[in-house]
């Protein structure tokens, strides 16, 4: 039962898009109140996340350089072309399903929480920290469906995926992965993911149009590059 909690997760947000689908009696204005409102708790949620860093210098280095891999291999255009596909599965207006799909999947992944809680089901069978985040995914995918459309509800397969990958594997990680040098890894992705979250919000804001996904590379690199600095100067 080691995926109990990425499943809750995965199902909260398809029940929560649901809702928001069929939740449609909402007014442009209170849909654009409800996803401003959201977006400013999305950047000051970045914001808190941002300031747990311990060295923001490893932050900003692993940001450009996830930057320039991100712009590389277009990763977010690649999720922008899945969402197209979706579309025409779904037979959904142009642009909508592809832009809520690649908005909810990087606010429903990007950030600690979902590491974190994904390595607590598999290390201790705790799925404590999953079964927080669902009722927030599940209850934040409500106003995004009813504002943004279908798309939200995609946004469970990634979050599946990449939840339930590291909790199959996190049973592994402590054979080869000392716990302060975890503790590390947490914290500077944690620094990281706020920073993408913060970018996620003004994009939802529409002041600046960033392209987060391409920013995701930043994550293995704070990892290397934390892994690197404990193995040579373990003092630190």
């Amino acid at each position: 039962m080691s995926l109990l909690g990425t499943a809750v997760n995965a199902l909260a947000i398809i029940a929560g898009s649901f809702i928001g689908l069929f939740w449609r009696n909402i007014n442009e204005d209170m849909k654009t109140t409800i996803i401003q409102g959201l977006s400013i708790t999305v950047i000051v949620l970045g914001i808190d996340m941002a300031l747990e860093s311990n060295r923001i210098i490893i932050v900003v280095v692993s940001i450009a350089l996830g930057a320039m891999l991100g712009e590389r291999w277009r990763i977010e255009e690649r999720m922008n072309r899945f969402g197209i596909w979706l579309e025409t599965k779904t037979g959904a207006k142009e642009g909508g399903v592809a832009a809520a799909f690649v908005t909810a999947t990087l606010v429903y992944v990007v950030g600690a929480v979902g590491i974190v809680g994904a390595l607590d089901s598999g290390l201790r069978g705790d799925h404590t920290v999953l079964f927080t985040k669902s009722l927030i995914d599940g209850i934040m995918s409500i106003f995004l469906t009813s504002a943004l459309g279908i798309g939200i509800i995609f946004s469970a397969v990634p979050v599946f995926l990449f939840q339930g990958s590291i909790t199959i594997f996190a049973a592994q990680i402590d054979r080869f992965i000392p716990p302060d040098l975890m503790d590390q890894f947490i914290i500077e992705i944690t620094g990281a993911g706020g920073v993408m979250i913060i970018a996620i919000g003004l994009r939802l804001l529409g002041i600046l149009n960033i392209r987060v996904a391409n920013l995701l590379p930043a994550i293995p690199i704070i990892m290397l590059i934390v892994a690197v600095l404990y193995y040579w100067t373990p003092a630190i």
